[in-house]
């Protein structure tokens, strides 16, 4: 019996298994947040995170574990604005809005990458990217509720959030802006790493505080919190992490690309019944605009696509 075909699915089934857990994990975190404050879940996060990782990278030979000197100060940079900030206002945000909401406007990043590139780095860009720029942008201004703003009826109850959610797209980029010429010289594990220790050390103080503050939230985490922060940590941080990188060197960038829509449809398939989460109109307007726009603001631009898998997600 011929068994190629059974082998052909395994790498989509990863990319897709990788997009539903991170679409599951909008919802999952803003419900752990009503038990651990976000600074401390954040903590929490990256120091088991970080611990899970240390058998992955033994496995590295020694000379990809070699950081220069001279390359260390934007690594580390890179990683507060790519995991402290991007992280701390994606939460803040999702505390705020809705966990669609948040998983809908995360989508721009890759447009947000584009355009920093285009602005910042001086890359060549096309003019059908610099359509699917504005049409993704104008999509997510329809979610956090430009026409109603212009129109009559706006009611600004996830404004803030929205907005923090988008900010935390631009410190993201940002992130990859600084390390661009570093980024490649070392394993994607070895900066994730990397990554993760300066969330556990930028994080540290902010947690001390929120305990200083409020120490009984500690004794009021039930075992649906403590649920919660291994999925986040286990399956959201290094298992998805796994998966898509196991899936994109089976497969490629573009068509790893099509996946990435699972995940606003995985959020609204559990906050609708979970959260009791509407959609609104204009959500499915803004969503339509924006999944146009990444569609063609990426065309010729798969690089851009790829970062935000190998470290926002992380």
């Amino acid at each position: 019996m011929n068994f190629r075909y059974f082998k052909i699915p395994w790498p989509y089934l990863a990319l897709i298994f990788a997009h539903l857990i991170w679409g599951a994990n909008t919802v999952i975190a803003k419900i752990t947040m009503q038990e651990i404050p976000v600074m401390s879940l954040s903590f929490l996060r990256f120091a088991l995170a970080s611990l899970l990782l240390v058998p992955f990278l033994i496995t590295l030979e020694r000379k990809h574990l070699k950081v220069k000197l001279d390359h260390l100060p934007k690594l580390l940079m890179a990683s507060f604005l790519m995991i402290t900030c991007t992280i701390a206002l994606s939460y803040e945000g999702l505390k705020l809005t809705t966990a669609i909401d948040s998983s809908v406007l995360g989508l721009v990043v890759p447009i947000i990458s584009v355009l920093g590139g285009w602005l910042v780095l001086k890359e060549h860009i096309y003019l059908i990217n610099l359509l699917g720029i504005g049409i993704g942008l104008l999509g997510g201004l329809v979610i956090i509720g430009l026409p109603l703003l212009l129109f009559g009826g706006f009611a600004p109850t996830n404004l803030l959030g929205d907005l923090l959610i988008i900010l935390s797209g631009f410190t993201f980029v940002a992130g990859t802006i600084v390390a661009k010429d570093i980024l490649d010289k070392y394993p994607t594990l070895v900066f994730t790493a990397i990554s993760f220790l300066v969330g556990v050390f930028s994080f540290a103080i902010p947690a001390v505080n929120e305990y200083i503050q409020s120490p009984s939230w500690v004794t009021n985490v039930t075992f649906l919190g403590i649920l919660g922060l291994l999925y986040i940590t286990i399956l959201s941080s290094v298992c998805a992490f796994i998966l898509m990188e196991w899936g994109l060197k089976k497969t490629s960038v573009i068509k790893a690309n099509l996946f990435q829509y699972i995940e606003p449809a995985m959020a609204a398939t559990l906050a609708v019944p979970i959260l009791g989460e509407r959609i609104s109109y204009s959500f499915i307007i803004g969503t339509v605009l924006i999944v146009l726009g990444v569609y063609w603001g990426t065309l010729g631009k798969p690089h851009h696509y790829l970062l935000k898998h190998r470290h926002h997600r992380s």
